[in-house]
C-alpha cells in the first residue's frame, strides 16, 4: 500500500474511502461466494474485506504499508497492543489470514459451511469496528 503522490489530507481521505469501499465490496462478494457454495473463494474475499478495512484505518493514521505482513504487524503493534481495538479482533484477523493462505496456496483444502458463515459474521463486525475507528478519528 504505497503511493508516490504527496500524502495530503484530500489524497488520504480519498484513499481511505477507496479502501473502505473495497472492503464492503469484498464482503458482499464473500456472501455471494458462500451462497454459491464456493467456500474457499468466500474465505479469500472475507480476508480481503478485513485487509481493505484495516488498510483504510491504517492509512487514516498516516501509515503507508507495502504488504500483507506489514498490515498484519501494524494491527497488532499499533492497535491491539495499544488497546485501540479488542484482542479478539487481532485473533480473528490472524485466523482469516491463515485460512486464506491455506485456501489459496495449499492443495485439497476445504472449509465447513458453518465456519465460513461464522467468518462472515465476524468480518461484518470487524468492518464495523474499523468504520467506528474512522468515525472517531474524523471527530
Amino acid at each position: 500500500m504505497t503511493n508516490d503522490r504527496p500524502d495530503n489530507d484530500l489524497h488520504r481521505e480519498t484513499l481511505v474511502r477507496y479502501w473502505l469501499g473495497k472492503a464492503q465490496e469484498a464482503l458482499e462478494s464473500a456472501k455471494s461466494e458462500y451462497k454459491a457454495d464456493r467456500l474457499s473463494f468466500a474465505v479469500n474475499r472475507i480476508y480481503y474485506a478485513c485487509f481493505y478495512a484495516l488498510s483504510a484505518v491504517l492509512r487514516e493514521r498516516g501509515k503507508k504499508l507495502k504488504n500483507h505482513k506489514g498490515v498484519r504487524s501494524a494491527l497488532h503493534r499499533d492497535m491491539v497492543k495499544n488497546g485501540v481495538i479488542e484482542e479478539r479482533w487481532g485473533r480473528f484477523y490472524d485466523d482469516v489470514f491463515e485460512s486464506r493462505q491455506r485456501g489459496d496456496y495449499q492443495p485439497i483444502v476445504s472449509f465447513e459451511p458453518e465456519q465460513v458463515e461464522e467468518y462472515i459474521r465476524e468480518a461484518d463486525g470487524f468492518l464495523k469496528e474499523m468504520e467506528k475507528l474512522l468515525t472517531q478519528s474524523a471527530d
